[in-house]
């Protein structure tokens, strides 16, 4: 523990780092303004595709595999940003609504896929409608009736993230998933005969082969069908290829089919990617597997772009591609978080109890974040500070893998950027009384046997590239890293819209073109 004068020099120092961050953010932005009142106007239609799962070093790691109209067509004719920081704990669900927002979770309230809500008692999942800032998607939509907002996903849940939220559920986005839904009333004739066409059973035994594998080279993977086990195939279709292209299909269909950027609308549609993340789940970042689901996107891409094309015109239409997170190398240590919990819990009765009676200090523990019985705080009569700061401390000595720790309070065992990164993270009802953050490449375990998960604060899992494409975009790379809450206010200033209220980042007036009409 420090001593009480370098920990306030400490945080003095921090705090004076921050306002000079924030004031040149501040100032970029305004500069930026000056520099954005000739930009060109807007196309008809502009395409959001969000990857929930993808490294920024894919694109460098995979480049002299991929063809000349996916990603390298992005990066080399549109505005390419490699380090686009999602500076928060890196869930797919909260990059989501980052993206959407423009705003961390401290402000979204999307902290996780999910948290536990001691006042019910039960753990809850995140969803659109939990989302307490207003998206993106909203302002289009309050932006006149002459706007349409699509979003599709494979499930609705995960399209309602990038445009649902509770300040504006009344507004009506269309949402299409892909999988059906509880809900399909009112869906286009289209959807369902695009789902009847696109059944997954028809991959049921299908093979995975690599993109440039020889004829006779044996499959990388096959989507077994086993009657006894009939959930084991839907989970390797939906972290596959195949998924992936139905997704895309799905959206090729939806372009078609509802004219989009035709007609005297403006429309935003906005993409959920999942499959990359459901394998990253269960492979890690470095296994072949993932490698190929980078080709096979760099070939949507491709097909997608020609697709925008032959629909909206070649000018008619913008691409935006952003991703919620990266992913860990498989590897590292995997963490049962009961161990942890009861780590915590031992060392906080060893701490308050006599030998004789052991009470109940950690009332539930959802990764990352600790959750104190305060029901048993108060009759003890233990200051709640205390106990959250002996609980973060007591999770570095005893807890296996506990790397760092944040408290509601703000006593945090990191500075600089990290305490910047868990400041983004923390709502101060649904993170409960501490969060924690794990060793490098160390991942909680979520199921017996398969998958890890996401989360950390760590570089490999908040850095992701960020790519503007149309005719509003200039072809240039962009090496300075920027924020995820960048990308909302950006894509407002780029469809002349207002941008989020609760939206933090700023103007990117670097990826712009300059409208030459507007500048002779």
């Amino acid at each position: 523990m420090l001593a009480p004068g370098i920990e306030s020099r400490m945080l003095n120092s921090n705090i004076v780092q921050l306002s000079r961050r924030r004031f040149a953010a501040t100032l970029a932005g305004s500069l930026g303004a000056a520099r954005l009142s000739a930009i060109p106007p807007r196309p008809k239609l502009c395409v959001l595709l969000v990857a929930e799962q993808f490294r920024s070093d894919y694109l460098s790691r995979f480049a002299g595999l991929m063809g000349p109209g996916g990603f390298r067509r992005l990066m080399e004719e549109g505005a390419f940003l490699p380090d686009c920081r999602m500076a928060c704990s890196s869930f797919s669900a909260t990059g989501m609504a980052t993206i959407a927002t423009g705003a961390y979770a401290q402000a979204h309230g999307i902290v996780a896929e999910s948290w536990y809500d001691s006042a019910s008692r039960k753990v809850i999942r995140a969803g659109g409608e939990l989302t307490q800032a207003d998206t993106l998607a909203d302002q289009v939509a309050l932006g006149g009736s002459a706007s349409r907002v699509f979003a599709t996903a494979m499930n609705g849940s995960r399209a309602e993230l990038l445009v649902r939220s509770a300040p504006f559920s009344r507004l009506k986005h269309t949402i299409l998933p892909v999988d059906p839904s509880s809900d399909e009333s009112g869906e286009p004739a289209w959807v369902e005969t695009f789902r009847e066409s696109h059944d997954p059973s028809q991959f049921k035994d299908a093979k995975w082969h690599a993109i440039q594998s020889d004829a006779n080279a044996p499959p990388l993977r096959v989507l077994i069908d086993d009657p006894a086990r009939p959930n084991e195939f839907r989970a390797l279709y939906s972290a596959s290829p195949f998924a992936q292209e139905t997704q895309f299909d799905f959206l090729r269909t939806m372009l078609s089919e509802e004219k989009l950027g035709q007609g005297p609308t403006f429309d935003f549609v906005c993409v959920g990617l999942s499959a990359m993340a459901l394998l990253g789940y269960e492979v890690g970042s470095g296994s072949p597997l993932m490698r190929e689901m980078v080709l096979h996107l760099d070939r949507q891409i491709e097909a997608t772009l020609e697709t925008l094309k032959k629909v909206a015109g070649a000018g008619g239409f913008s691409l935006v591609f952003a991703a919620a997170h990266g992913a860990a190398e498989l590897g590292g240590r995997a963490i049962d978080g009961v161990r942890v919990a009861q780590a915590i819990n031992g060392a906080l009765s060893a701490a308050f109890d006599t030998s004789s009676v052991k009470n109940r200090y950690v009332e539930r523990y959802v990764y990352p974040f600790v959750y104190l019985n305060h029901v048993q705080l108060r009759r003890a009569d233990i200051d709640p500070r205390k106990a959250r700061r002996m609980a973060g401390e007591a999770a570095l000595r005893v807890a296996p893998g506990v790397a760092s720790y944040c408290t509601v309070d703000g006593d945090c065992s990191r500075s600089g950027e990290w305490l910047r990164r868990f400041q983004n993270s923390y709502h101060a009802v649904r993170c409960g009384d501490l969060m924690l953050s794990y060793e490098p490449n160390a991942v909680e375990r979520f199921d017996a046997g398969r998958g890890i998960s996401y989360g950390s604060l760590y570089n490999y899992d908040v850095q992701t590239p960020l790519m503007f494409y149309g005719p509003q975009f200039r072809a240039h790379t962009v090496e300075n890293a920027v924020d995820a809450v960048d990308i909302a206010p950006t894509l407002a200033r780029a469809m002349q819209v207002a941008m989020p209220s609760s939206s933090s980042g700023r103007v990117l007036a670097e990826v712009f073109a300059p409208d030459v009409k507007g500048t002779k």
